[in-house]
């Protein structure tokens, strides 16, 4: 589950962490992103596909973003999971196992797009952007990190008027994962309660290797 989440939630770590872009229609939907958006929070429809276009998994659920660092993303479909990073750990929680896995958020995230929701990078020093027009009344930006040791070939984000609507990762052996996000508000109040966690009892807690591969 974690590193689905990552490939999710690293897109908008990337943009939250960003400098605003250039001058231009795809640049200047991500430096609304960039520079108007703290807080985001919705419901996700998540699907991922194989190199022949198969259905592998589907789930559903509420995300919420705080920047800096701050996430929660919550499946309830097809099954409860939980993951929740208060800027120092990740808490990674699965209630018919009863068990959550602990890890130190800025040594699990390394190597992966959330990384530089941490770091702070510049966009344009990691990944090479491209318009790739409208589609559906959105704007579609296409990411490809410089880096071969990336998990993934590209990604494709869908704007609107600067907030994210669809994300589209594809990796290196021709799978798929989309994020459709739904009911998206932005920089509206999330209590800081959504971004801690204390196990339930009787749970047990398991602290993680820091790798999320």
């Amino acid at each position: 589950m974690l590193q689905k989440f990552l490939f999710a939630v690293g897109l908008f770590g990337v943009l939250l962490a960003a400098d605003p872009a250039r001058a231009g229609s795809a640049d200047e939907e991500l430096r609304q992103f960039v520079e108007n958006v703290r807080t985001l929070n919705g419901r996700f429809v998540q699907t991922q596909t194989d190199e022949h276009g198969e259905l592998v998994s589907s789930g559903a659920g509420m995300v919420a973003i705080s920047r800096p660092g701050r996430f929660r993303w919550s499946y309830d479909q097809p099954y409860e999971q939980l993951m929740v990073c208060d800027g120092q750990k990740i808490w990674a929680y699965d209630p018919d196992l009863k068990q959550v896995t602990v890890r130190p958020a800025g040594e699990t995230l390394a190597g992966t797009p959330a990384e530089l929701l941490a770091q702070k990078a510049k966009l344009a020093e990691n990944f090479r952007t491209k318009d790739l027009g409208e589609k559906d009344g959105l704007r579609v930006v296409s990411l490809e990190p410089k880096s071969e040791q990336s998990d993934f070939k590209s990604i494709e984000l869908w704007l609107k008027a600067g907030v994210p609507q669809k994300l589209r990762f594809s990796d290196p052996l021709g799978g798929n994962t989309v994020v459709e996000l739904r009911d998206v508000k932005v920089n509206g109040p999330i209590p800081d309660a959504q971004f801690t966690f204390t196990p339930p009892k009787g749970v047990e807690v398991v602290e993680g290797a820091a790798s999320a591969r």
